[in-house]
Order: C-alpha cells, then structure tokens, then sequence
C-alpha cells in the first residue's frame, strides 16, 4: 500500500492558522473514512478528527470548535483548517485510515506554534 503524503505544516505564533493537506491513494480514499492524527514530542500519537466518506466529522475535545477536517473525493485530499492554534498542538501531524488495516504511516508534516 502506498504512504498517505501530508504537507502544510510550519511555523505560526499562536493565534494563527494553517491547512494541512493530505493526499492519499485513490483505491484507499473512496472507500474510507480519513483522520488526521499528531504525535507530540515524547506523547503518543494520538486522534486529532475524523471524517466519513459521506462526510460526517467528529473532533477530539480539544480542537472543537478551532480545527476542520474537510476532504476533496475528486483529488484524493483530505485537509485539516487549524485555526486559533496554541503551543500545544505543536506536534507532528499524520493523515491515515482510522482501521487496523490502514497503510503505513507517511513522514508527516511538522506544525509548530510559537507562544
């Protein structure tokens, strides 16, 4: 299975914004529900949205109402909208399919966000 492939990542003060976007394989995406995750330094990767291939969301407690999860069918692209960002979700941020049987893990795209 090929890799997800993320970019978008940088350097924001906090209170800013980026998109991330994450463009996976074609017999992969149609199918599946996509999610963006981060792995902060010495954390554990974790959930970060989710969304269905028909287009239902949910966002773990701490980026409601602040992230947007999005995806675009006829390019393959899932996109992450951080607004409002805070030093804390500075981290690694990874694109892959919320299943056990997902592809490998792509290199990721690098968020930091300065105080």
């Amino acid at each position: 299975q090929v890799q997800p492939v993320e970019s978008g990542g940088g350097l924001v003060q906090a209170g800013g914004s980026l998109r991330l976007s994450c463009v996976v394989s074609g017999s992969i995406f149609s199918i599946n529900a996509m999610a963006w995750y981060r792995q902060a330094p010495g954390k554990q990767r974790e959930w970060v949205a989710v969304i269905t291939s028909g287009g239902s969301v949910r966002y773990v407690d701490s980026v409601k109402g602040r992230f947007t999860i999005s995806r675009d069918n006829a390019k393959n692209t899932v996109y992450l909208q951080m607004n409002s960002l805070k030093p804390e979700d500075t981290a690694v941020y990874y694109c892959n399919v919320p299943s056990d049987y997902h592809p490998p893990w792509g290199q990721g795209t690098q968020v930091t966000v300065s105080s």
